[in-house]
C-alpha cells in the first residue's frame, strides 16, 4: 500500500557479473516509505537492508500460507461433517434434557 506516491519496481532475472562476483536475479523498489521502513528495521535487528527486507517478505508470505492453509482444513473439517451426517439416521437434535433430572443433576 502506498501513501498516494508512485512505487516503482522492477525486478532482474539475468545472472550479472560484476568485478568478479555474480550477482542472481535482483529486485528494485523505489519507494522512500519502503526505504525508510526497512531502514529503521535494519537498525533495530542490526541487519542488512536486504536481510530485513527477505525477512518481512518471508514473514508475509507465511503468514498468507497459514490463512490458506486454516481455510483448507476447516473446509475439508466441514466435508467429514456433511458426510457424516449424510449416514445419520436420527434426526440432530440440541436438546440435552435426557441426560439430566428433574433438578438439573446429570442422571
Amino acid at each position: 500500500m502506498t501513501s498516494g506516491r508512485r512505487v516503482a519496481i522492477s525486478t532482474t532475472r539475468a545472472v550479472i557479473s560484476t568485478k568478479g562476483r555474480t550477482v542472481g536475479a535482483q529486485l528494485h523498489i523505489k519507494s522512500e516509505d519502503a526505504y525508510r521502513l526497512a531502514s529503521r528495521l535494519s537498525e533495530l535487528t542490526d541487519e542488512s537492508l536486504t536481510s530485513v527486507v527477505i525477512g518481512a517478505l518471508r514473514a508475509e508470505l507465511e503468514r498468507h500460507e497459514r490463512q490458506r492453509d486454516v481455510a483448507a482444513k476447516v473446509e475439508r473439517m466441514l466435508a467429514i461433517g456433511r458426510e457424516i451426517r449424510a449416514h445419520m439416521r436420527e434426526p440432530v437434535s440440541s436438546d440435552t434434557g435426557w441426560m439430566y433430572d428433574e433438578n438439573g443433576l446429570p442422571k
